[in-house]
């Protein structure tokens, strides 16, 4: 009988040590710093941010101080060495950022474009953009899917932030909108990033 209860009181301590050894362990990998996870909706934030410094950056201490000397930034700017355009920084930098292959793009779009392929390919977009034109401070934000692929996208509104942008846009034979003033909003950079659904 006595063995009985040094076998049970064995059995209980192993237990017992077992079991505080996994819970020890569990709370201990549990504790362990995680990678952070960023949300689509933050990345957005970030990616857009970079992309609207860039271009002020390009806009108002290139592009505008180098005018004043003579030196213009054109459409065609490689066939009349100039400038690119601003709205070409842009759009070049998205066209590279496409092919990465990391999924994420970024454009620019207009319900007024200059030129058709600007203009927005989903409802998502044009909602988007209809959107940030009444609240520009407020972007349009939602997950969409393209085929069998989850992404998220994003509407933030695009503004003219110097007078190259403005004079470019009013001038333009292929512009049905030809009263742009300064930081108004001229459509919106639009950044899509993959999701997966794990």
């Amino acid at each position: 009988m006595k063995s009985i209860h040094v076998w049970g009181a064995a059995c209980l301590v192993a237990g017992l040590t077992a079991g505080v050894t996994y819970w020890g362990l569990h709370e201990w990998m549990e504790g362990r710093e995680k990678p952070p996870m960023l949300s689509p909706d933050i990345v957005a934030d970030y990616l857009h941010a970079v992309i609207e410094a860039q271009r002020t950056v390009y806009s108002t201490n290139v592009v505008d101080p180098l005018q004043e000397k003579g030196i213009q930034a054109e459409e065609h700017w490689k066939q009349q060495k100039a400038l690119p355009l601003p709205a070409q920084m842009v759009l070049d930098g998205g066209r590279l950022v496409a092919e990465t292959g990391l999924g994420i793009k970024y454009r620019l779009a207009s319900l007024t474009p200059i030129y058709v392929w600007n203009a927005p390919s989903t409802d998502f977009e044009r909602q988007g953009l209809e959107a940030v034109a009444k609240d520009p401070d407020k972007p349009f934000k939602g997950f969409i899917r393209i085929g069998r692929d989850r992404f998220f996208q994003a509407v933030y509104a695009d503004r003219a932030v110097s007078q190259t942008c403005v004079s470019c846009h009013n001038t333009h034979i292929n512009s049905p909108k030809k009263d742009y003033k300064l930081n108004d909003v001229m459509g919106g950079i639009i950044v899509t990033i993959p999701v997966t659904d794990k």
